[in-house]
């Protein structure tokens, strides 16, 4: 199951980016409608100062080209400032050709519907004063729009009817593209939340389980001791059952495993206290982690795939991670069992910056709607049902991610861990 990787969200960047594009088209259509004008149809317009608004907002948009690449943060009265400029040359550029009797005084109306989009209801409201005031000015300072001689002699309405046209084009297709762009910004941002807000929940869930599990332990180890004492007297006392040794040699080794297990809990959650990860080559690694797991489950047939070169990559392991390997492939040998198998594969490689852990059962593979909906959640019939969602926890935490796939025969759960965050320097 993979996630989509898209992070846009929107605000004051996403909204300096669609300025910069819809610069880069008003420059584009500025230009060819002036020539128009003034080539072709002969309009006795100011081209020199049309030229000099327009190689004027061809400059800024080189700055705000330049301004986006940087990694410093957009604030919002940065964003402010460049849909002034923009509509600050919109209307010199307006003033010279009509002011607001010209059909295309209405893109006046884009800087507002663009910042209504990605920006808080002030700065919306600023916005609006500047083209307001703009177009108040407009309204009783510009110069007039020649008409030619044709238009005068047929009616000057048909020219201006034929501008009303392009400009509403011009209006539909730039509002039906940026506004969209914006749209899919704030869905993106919404399923940000929302993942967020789940992964929330499962950290809470996570934390209560640790928190039931500490208290356990700390209750387990006094039973268990009296029951490590009392199994070798009962042995000796029965003596000559030997059927019934067998079975107490059997517990006594049961109740061992389990002291094992507890100090080993209580070790993690020290080393986890320390933050001390642990140096080890990726072979000592995953040996370490196959021999605990073959402990576990001894019916397990187990074939690791591991380059050579691969092997001796330093890691700076933190301890979940262990559990994480281990909780994937005990879920993989339960998978493979339902159809009769004990086979699992594990593949480790090291890839373009990546350690990647590949965990192949040979089970009946996830369903075409998803099996998994949510990581964590199996339909085994025994276990806790946490394991995989311990998983995903470390592999978030280690900024990394784990995804399911079908593999035609079975299914594979890739545990995918940047480098730069777990390989010794």
């Amino acid at each position: 199951m993979k996630r989509p990787t898209t992070r846009q969200r929107i605000g004051p960047r996403t909204l300096f980016r669609s300025l910069a594009w819809l610069r880069i088209c008003a420059i584009a259509g500025q230009s060819s409608a002036v020539l128009v004008c003034a080539l072709w149809m002969h309009l006795d317009i100011p081209l020199l100062p049309l030229m000099v608004g327009i190689g004027i907002l061809a400059v800024f948009a080189v700055f705000a080209a330049w301004r986006l690449a940087q990694p410093w943060p957009i604030r919002q009265w940065e964003t402010i400032l460049h849909v002034g400029v923009d509509t600050l040359v919109l209307g010199y550029l307006l003033h010279f050709t009509g002011g607001a009797s010209n059909p295309f005084i209405t893109l006046l109306l884009i800087p507002i519907a663009l910042s209504a989009a990605a920006l808080p209801v002030s700065a919306v409201l600023a916005v609006a004063a500047l083209v307001g005031l703009a177009y108040l000015v407009l309204l009783f300072w510009y110069v007039p729009l020649p008409v030619p001689v044709e238009a005068a002699t047929a009616g000057s309405f048909s020219l201006h009817v034929l501008g009303m046209g392009v400009n509403f084009l011009i209006m539909a297709v730039l509002l039906g593209f940026f506004i969209n762009r914006l749209a899919r910004a704030v869905r993106m941002q919404e399923f940000e939340v929302q993942r967020v807000r789940e992964r929330a929940l499962r950290d809470e869930g996570i934390l209560a389980i640790a928190t039931q599990a500490a208290g356990a332990a700390h209750e387990l180890n006094t039973p268990l001791a009296t029951m490590r004492t009392l199994l070798p007297e009962i042995r000796r006392e029965h003596a000559g059952d030997a059927p019934l040794a067998d079975d107490l040699a059997l517990l006594e080794g049961q109740v061992d495993r389990c002291r094992t297990i507890l100090r080993e809990m209580v070790a993690f959650g020290k080393a986890q206290l320390s933050q001390v990860p642990e140096q080890i080559t990726l072979a000592s690694f995953i040996h370490g982690c196959l021999e605990r797991f073959q402990l576990l489950r001894p019916e397990a047939e187990l074939e690791l795939r591991m380059d050579e070169a691969d092997a001796r990559t330093l890691l700076r392991t933190p301890r979940g991670l262990r559990h994480a390997l281990i909780n994937l492939l005990n879920n993989a040998v339960d998978a493979s069992a339902l159809n009769g198998s004990q086979a699992v594969e594990l593949t480790a490689h090291c890839d373009q910056g990546w350690l990647e852990l590949i965990v192949r059962d040979y089970g009946p593979g996830f369903t075409a709607t998803g099996e998994l909906a949510v990581l964590g959640q199996s339909h085994k019939q025994t276990g806790l049902g946490i394991g995989l969602a311990l998983a995903e926890a470390t592999a978030e935490r280690l900024e990394g991610e784990l995804t399911t796939d079908n593999t035609g025969n079975g299914a594979q759960m890739s545990l995918r861990l940047p480098l730069a965050v777990i390989a010794a320097p």
